[in-house]
């Protein structure tokens, strides 16, 4: 396995003011004004370093009818065409009865993949990285296999139709909590979950990432339906999840440092466990 000569550098603080500015912007639902801004953010912060990124528009058939939606994509080529994909979600959900700002659940994300891109932008890569933020994570309404994960489903049957699929997929969400813990989620590929919890022991980051498992529903899913290996990293035990406390104020820099840190880390030993194995390995 291929190990960082010196600890990976990730800007956690940098990481919390894009959730402060996301969060600035109020509630961000797929197919609302703000989520337009928030799109325009990433990408204004993403071409200040040098990084193209592009909206790819779609529509979604959901529980409120038609609704406009987009994905976002930055691509880091490198020195072969293929690609592992590194993705979280932008959008908050939508509530009616409180204002809902998602500090956590799709700031968290959307700011670490940010500062992520930048990161990965400033070294060669053998690998093509994707990174993306998907909209539509959110159900309108209430979580169904339709009501949910609109732009991943989206994302991943394009590609597959395209036979453009990544050869892995690593997934972030609600990944800022101050009280971070991030549990083995059952459904991901067991290969690449050992590489990033791996990464987080050899950092001395093993308190933040326990070996127990849950099940999670998230944008990984259609991907591993579609055949890809991926792995999702999620602190699920946040108690202010869908209410009105998930604010800034609940969000860690070290925490964002601590996750930025782990993929860093892991993602060279992805990649030497790519190019040992056959195209499809899963």
């Amino acid at each position: 396995m291929v190990t960082a000569a010196s600890p990976p550098v990730f800007d956690g603080a940098a990481a919390l003011r894009h959730v402060e500015r996301l969060v600035a912007l109020g509630p961000r639902p797929a197919g609302s004004e703000a989520s337009a801004r928030s799109r325009a953010y990433i990408s204004a912060e993403l071409k200040k370093v040098g990084i193209a990124s592009e909206a790819r528009p779609f529509r979604a058939e959901t529980p409120q009818g038609t609704v406009g939606m987009a994905n976002v994509v930055a691509v880091l080529k490198g020195r072969r065409p293929d690609v592992i994909m590194i993705a979280g979600h932008y959008d908050t959900k939508l509530f009616k009865d409180f204002r809902f700002v998602g500090a956590n659940d799709g700031g968290s994300s959307a700011a670490l993949l940010i500062e992520l891109a930048r990161r990965l932008a400033a070294t060669p890569r053998e690998y093509t990285y994707w990174v993306v933020w998907f909209d539509g994570e959110e159900a309108l309404e209430s979580w169904t296999e339709r009501d949910s994960l609109y732009g991943s489903r989206h994302l991943a049957a394009e590609l597959r139709r395209a036979n453009r699929l990544p050869r892995a997929m690593l997934l972030v969400d609600m990944i800022g909590d101050r009280d971070l813990v991030i549990r083995r989620e059952s459904a991901s590929a067991s290969w690449l979950t050992d590489i990033v919890w791996a990464s987080a022991a050899r950092l001395g980051y093993s308190a933040h990432f326990p070996s127990d498992t849950i099940p999670v529903e998230d944008d990984h899913v259609p991907f591993l339906r579609a055949g890809v290996p991926g792995a999702l990293l999620i602190d699920f035990d946040y108690p202010p999840w869908h209410t009105a406390e998930d604010t800034v104020d609940k969000i860690s820099a070290r925490s964002l440092s601590v996750v930025g840190e782990v993929l860093l880390d892991a993602l060279p030993a992805v990649e030497h466990y790519l190019s040992r194995s056959p195209a499809g390995v899963r």
